[in-house]
């Protein structure tokens, strides 16, 4: 038979002493935050996740989202990652982080379903990733508006 488990009791104070002064602790509500090791983090979570959605591509819409989604059209499956993209933007203006979170996971989701639909691998965006490496943002986005306006012939450099 086990022992009942004993009692934990303060000690007393010894006899003569002041009593410990009494602080007050301001409490905070416990935030438990799960980070994932450096695996789910990397880029394998959204190959498996483009994966999912590219085998969904044929599936009965009535049992699969993804396929569902891509069963409208283009311009719905572009409208609905949309949507999204501005939920998040929202969440993000109201400092509302855990909602921020929730929908950074469905724009991602839905940019996945965008890229099926559209034949697009997320090998080919890591390898624009990859390319844009090391080169300054304001470089680089001159240099995609500079290509712009020779594609369009147009004499300037700045998009009318």
């Amino acid at each position: 038979m086990a022992k009942p488990p004993k009692k934990l009791v303060p000690k007393p104070a010894p006899l003569g002493a002041k009593p410990a002064k009494k602080t007050a602790v301001k409490k905070r509500p416990l935030q438990v935050v799960m980070v994932p090791d450096a695996d789910a983090l990397s880029g394998q979570v959204l190959d498996a996740l483009h994966a999912t959605i590219e085998a969904r591509k044929g599936a009965d819409p009535s049992t699969s989202h993804s396929a569902k989604l891509m069963s409208r059209g283009t311009a719905k499956v572009a409208q609905k990652f949309g949507e999204e993209a501005v939920e998040c933007v929202i969440e993000a203006v109201a400092g509302n982080r855990t909602a921020l979170i929730a929908e950074s996971a469905d724009v991602l989701y839905h940019l996945m379903v965008l890229w099926a639909d559209a034949g697009v691998q997320p090998a080919e965006v890591w390898a624009e990733l990859e390319r844009r490496k090391g080169v300054s943002g304001i470089a680089e986005k001159a240099s995609r508006v500079q290509k712009l306006a020779i594609a369009f012939g147009i004499g300037s450099t700045k998009i009318p």
